[in-house]
């Protein structure tokens, strides 16, 4: 199961904290790790491990609060979240803040800043994590000497523009009830791919932070958990929630605008 700790992470209550700061000194091994298959894909030819031994240098561990890159920050690696969570945050043109990312165990971050060379948002921990760095360096270094990491390098970026046109889509074309069981689905989803519940997990964002990430007010968000709680689709105690009927939400997103 995962982790229980509650969440109180207000964007002004933020500590700014370098990576290194923090750093585990020991060595990582990505060849014993439990998600490195999630973090890089890699080709029949190579075992899961066996590029980001080479990569990964540092393990860097934070606490919740705490940030990972500053937006404006010179981009110089990618990193990988070992254990934990964490959020994207961008300013937009007005100068309010909008959440663009909900992050988990065994994603990589960063690659959106490769294009410019600078981070265009801030990366804040939801609890205490662990992050792998990948030294950008190292990245391009084997890419150039092995095709067969280069092909599995940009099968990551691919990946990574997929997931940006799902949210896209979702914000896009959805109706309020629709983004959420989204939300709820693909996070349940992507725990099941970690080894974790399928149905019960924690929610490391407040439920303001949700309504950012999905274009929502706070007192929408807070009034579809209560129907959905109602209806028997979820069970909701505090930050913890259960799927009760993945169908049921499923036929959410399914229907269409009467």
């Amino acid at each position: 199961m995962v982790a229980t700790a509650a969440l109180h992470s207000p964007l002004q209550q933020q500590r700014a904290v370098h990576p290194t700061l923090h750093a585990v000194r020991t060595t990582p091994s990505c060849s014993t790790c439990g998600v490195v298959s999630l973090c890089l894909p890699c080709s029949a030819e190579h075992e899961p491990g066996e590029y980001l031994d080479e990569l990964v240098t540092q393990r860097t561990h934070l606490h919740k609060g705490d940030v990972l890159v500053h937006r404006g920050d010179r981009f110089t690696a990618l990193y990988a979240i070992h254990s934990g969570s964490c959020k994207s945050v961008v300013t937009t043109t007005c100068g309010g803040e909008q959440i663009v990312g909900y992050h988990i165990t065994g994603e990589v971050l960063g690659a959106e800043a490769i294009f410019k060379g600078v981070h265009d948002s801030t990366i804040t921990v939801l609890e205490d994590s662990e992050f792998c760095v990948l030294q950008f360096e190292r990245v391009q270094s084997l890419a150039r000497r092995s095709d067969d990491f280069q092909r599995s390098f940009n099968a990551f970026l691919s990946r990574e523009i997929g997931l940006e046109r799902k949210l896209m889509l979702m914000l896009g074309t959805m109706r309020a009830e629709q983004r959420l069981a989204s939300f709820l689905l693909d996070l349940a989803d992507r725990y099941r791919a970690r080894g974790y519940s399928s149905c019960e997990f924690v929610l490391r964002m407040t439920r303001e932070e949700i309504g950012s990430h999905l274009g929502l007010k706070l007192e929408t968000v807070s009034r579809l958990f209560s129907r959905f709680h109602q209806e028997g689709l979820i069970c909701v105690q505090g930050r913890e929630v259960k799927l009760l009927d993945r169908t049921g939400l499923q036929q959410i997103i399914d229907t269409a605008d009467q």
